[in-house]
């Protein structure tokens, strides 16, 4: 059966933790200071979690620590990390392993969308890169510290744009075909389910379960390479530019990441694709919004685009 919560599409992220005590743990975001990345943070550190807020802009993220109050901001540190540099995301995930201390949550959240043709610092398609192979490197070097938790959950952002594309695991960096944005950007974020899949394949045995969430539509700086021409276009806003009355707000949005963070119906679950507070069900391309494709689940699969990955990380760190 699918699993359920009490929570759904307009649950914000502070009711999820209602009632929680995550005095003790700690917790990565990825992003946590900008769009439903703060408001993840700032639903965790009102639990009494310990939150290293991970961004590439470290003014925006001491912006964002200044706006906490006081009695959050004790419990939030700012950390850089440039997903695009796989130095960067491996020098993250072994400083915080090295210190010799647990880490419960890692929330892979940070992202880029649509974005013009471009390439990493190691020569990856820009969203490729940064979406999938960044995290991914993070992930591997933080291991050590999600071990010591005993019982660790990673949370994978996706996308129901992940329906736009498989993983293409012939030619992932669009060497020999012809770049299309929105195709970039749905492979990257099936790369982000499957990582989910088989991340949890290879390491539940060590206590350590991830799950793929689709956050919603909201309005975030994730648009920011969308022109408003293109947003109409898409349904995101009105001929006045106000966002579309489906999409979520970011304390809405941010709420599905943290369901599946501390929500006691995920214990020792993971390679789920969760959405609205819920695990998701198929697909239905005549409701393009929600829903699952099929490959982005598949276990095969899966395996095939972690051992891409692991190629790709080798032939150029």
């Amino acid at each position: 059966m699918p699993i359920t919560s009490a929570f759904g599409y307009h649950t914000r992220a502070l009711e999820v933790v209602e009632g929680l005590n995550l005095s003790g743990k700690r917790a990565l975001v990825t992003g946590g200071a900008a769009g439903i990345g703060a408001e993840t943070t700032r639903a965790l550190a009102a639990a009494g979690a310990e939150v290293i807020v991970a961004v590439r802009n470290p003014a925006q993220g001491e912006s964002f620590l200044l706006s906490l109050d006081e009695s959050l901001r004790t419990l939030v540190t700012v950390t850089h990390l440039d997903l695009a540099d796989l130095a960067s995301a491996r020098g993250l995930g072994e400083a915080v392993s090295s210190d010799g201390r647990p880490l419960h949550i890692l929330i892979n959240n940070a992202g880029i969308m649509a974005t013009p043709f471009g390439h990493t610092a190691n020569g990856f398609e820009s969203q490729f890169g940064t979406n999938h192979l960044g995290h991914f490197v993070l992930t591997a070097a933080i291991l050590p510290a999600l071990r010591r938790a005993e019982g660790a959950r990673v949370v994978v952002l996706s996308s129901s744009a992940h329906r736009r594309s498989d993983v293409d695991i012939l030619d992932p960096n669009f060497l020999n075909r012809p770049y299309d944005k929105w195709v970039s950007y749905g492979q990257s974020k099936t790369a982000n389910a499957l990582f989910a899949v088989e991340l949890t394949k290879r390491y539940g045995g060590d206590g350590i379960f991830a799950n793929a969430v689709m956050p919603g539509g909201i309005m975030t700086g994730l648009q920011k390479h969308m022109p408003l021409e293109e947003q109409r276009a898409a349904g995101f806003t009105d001929e006045n530019g106000e966002p579309n009355p489906m999409f979520k707000s970011t304390e809405q949005g941010a709420s599905t990441s943290v369901w599946a963070a501390v929500g006691h119906e995920l214990d020792g679950i993971g390679g789920r694709y969760l959405e609205n507070c819920q695990e998701a069900g198929p697909m239905d391309l005549a409701m393009p919004f929600m829903g699952v494709m099929p490959y982005a689940l598949d276990s095969e699969r899966a395996a095939a685009v972690w051992a891409l990955s692991v190629q790709l990380i080798g032939e150029n760190s």
